[in-house]
C-alpha cells in the first residue's frame, strides 16, 4: 500500500501567508482612516483658512488705498469690460475703494508672476488720477529668507511704490528696474541688493499688469468711478 506524499506546504509557509495578510489590513486600514482624517482636518480648517485670507486681503486693500472706506471687486471680461467678481472668485480681480463721499479713491489690483523661488502674488495700488502705482503689499511669496523676501520689508524698495510712475512719456509704458542708489526717473525701481531676481520679478509682474490695466481702465473708468448699487 503506497504511502500518502507529504503536503508541499508546510505550517511555517502558512503561517507567513496569514502574516503578509494581516500586514496588508492593518496598512490599508490605517491608510484609510490618515485620508479621512486628512480630509476631515481640510474640511473642518478650511473656513478659518478662508475666512483668514479674506481679513488679510481687505487690511492689503485699505494700506495700498489709505482713506478707501470701501471697494468692490471687478474683473475682466475678456472683451475689454468689467463685470462685478463672482463669489468666491480669487485672482486677478480689480478692487474699486471709494472713501465716505462714495468718490474713488483708487484701485488695488492682484498681479502674479514667477519669482526667484516660486508664485509670487502682489496686491498693488494704483492712482487713476497720476497714473502711478501708490502702494505694494506681497500677498504671497517663497522668495529666499534674508534676500529675496526682503521685497517684503526693505524701506528702501517699497519706497519705489509710493508714486511709481507707469509712463515713461505718453505713448510708451515702462517700469524700468536701476542698482541700489541709480534710480534718476519716476518710472525707476530701484532693486535690492543681493535680490535682484526678486526685484526685476516685482518689477516685471507690475510691467505686465499696468500694461493691461491702462487700456482697460481707459474703457471703464465711468463704471469704476459709478459702480452699480449692490
Amino acid at each position: 500500500m503506497a504511502e500518502p506524499e507529504p503536503s508541499s506546504e508546510s505550517p511555517a509557509a502558512g503561517s507567513q501567508g496569514t502574516t503578509a495578510v494581516r500586514m496588508v489590513v492593518v496598512m490599508g486600514s490605517v491608510g484609510l482612516f490618515a485620508a479621512i482624517a486628512l480630509v476631515a482636518t481640510y474640511m473642518l480648517t478650511l473656513p478659518r483658512i478662508q475666512a483668514n485670507r479674506a481679513a488679510f486681503l481687505a487690511k492689503s486693500i485699505t494700506e495700498v488705498l489709505p482713506g478707501a472706506g470701501r471697494y468692490q471687486a471687478f474683473v475682466a471680461d475678456g472683451q475689454g469690460g468689467i463685470a462685478p467678481a463672482p463669489e468666491g472668485s480669487d485672482g486677478g480681480r480689480i478692487f474699486a475703494g471709494y472713501d465716505a463721499a462714495d468718490s474713488l479713491v483708487g484701485l488695488a489690483v492682484e498681479a502674479q508672476g514667477q519669482g526667484y523661488a516660486d508664485i509670487l502674488r502682489l496686491l498693488y495700488g494704483f492712482d487713476v488720477e497720476c497714473r502711478c502705482v501708490v502702494g505694494l503689499k506681497v500677498l504671497e511669496s517663497k522668495e529666499t529668507p534674508g534676500l529675496g523676501n526682503k521685497i517684503e520689508s526693505d524701506p528702501g524698495f517699497t519706497a519705489n511704490f509710493e508714486r511709481l510712475q507707469v509712463r515713461a512719456d505718453p505713448d510708451v509704458l515702462a517700469l524700468e528696474l536701476v542698482k541700489n542708489g541709480q534710480k534718476t526717473e519716476p518710472y525707476q525701481v530701484e532693486g535690492i541688493t543681493g535680490a535682484t531676481v526678486s526685484s526685476r520679478a516685482v518689477t516685471d509682474i507690475l510691467t505686465r499688469s499696468t500694461t493691461a490695466l491702462l487700456p482697460l481702465l481707459e474703457a471703464n473708468l465711468d463704471q469704476l468711478r459709478h459702480p452699480p448699487e449692490g
